[in-house]
């Protein structure tokens, strides 16, 4: 489940028809992996496609903390880098407390300094001692770990998932919509003011990079 554009945009065009349905949304993965993060042949190809990869995978993060409904991950396995940050970016997030997965961002162990709206996520949810461990020390989770640091609301066994995740998509879709998407305007626009400034920064930086020679 590496995120490319495609598949963003498949994902972007899923987000339209659950917006113009006034559907609750919930998103997974495939059988132990809900995404590994970006394609990196793209993104360290360091060419106008990787800063357009980039900016998409912000983007679709900053949709999901906006959507006017309602958004569940059921977050099916492995969740790295830009796959933990689109877990942050949901409303309420059900992890698999088995299997060994890894939840957490690489960037930093990688050699990749963290992008100003990777950290902008991962500040509006985790712990702060979370928070600077997996920011700064690309600390990688697993899902217990994960829910106390702030990655989870839940964690339960991996045949229950979908089953719960329906089950939490079926109570939320009885809320006001109206006043959830009011009471979300009013608790996350500072954020969401924040998380746009950080991925144009990011983009401007990125493409700046690209442009330089040498």
């Amino acid at each position: 489940n590496a995120l490319t554009e495609a598949l963003i945009g498949e994902i972007r065009v899923s987000l339209d028809h659950a917006e113009a349905d006034g559907a609750v949304v919930v998103l997974a993965g495939r059988p132990g992996r809900f995404s590994g993060g970006f394609d990196l042949p793209t993104l360290t190809a360091f060419t106008p496609a990787s800063a357009d990869l980039l900016k998409a995978g912000f983007d679709l993060s900053y949709r999901l903390l906006s959507f006017p409904r309602p958004v569940v991950i059921a977050c099916t396995g492995h969740a790295i880098a830009m796959g933990s940050f689109l877990v942050l970016s949901a409303d309420h997030r059900i992890g698999i407390s088995d299997g060994g997965h890894k939840i957490g961002a690489t960037e930093v162990a990688i050699g990749m300094a963290m992008p100003w709206a990777a950290v902008e996520i991962l500040r509006q949810r985790l712990t702060r001692a979370a928070f600077d461990r997996t920011a700064l020390l690309a600390e990688v989770l697993t899902p217990d770990a994960a829910q106390e640091a702030g990655f989870f609301d839940e964690i339960v066994p991996a045949e229950q998932l979908h089953d719960r995740a329906r089950e939490v998509a079926t109570r939320l879709a009885t809320l006001d919509a109206k006043a959830h998407h009011v009471t979300k305007q009013r608790a996350r626009t500072p954020m969401l003011d924040t998380l746009a400034a950080a991925i144009q920064r990011d983009d401007d930086e990125f493409r700046a990079a690209i442009a330089a020679p040498g």
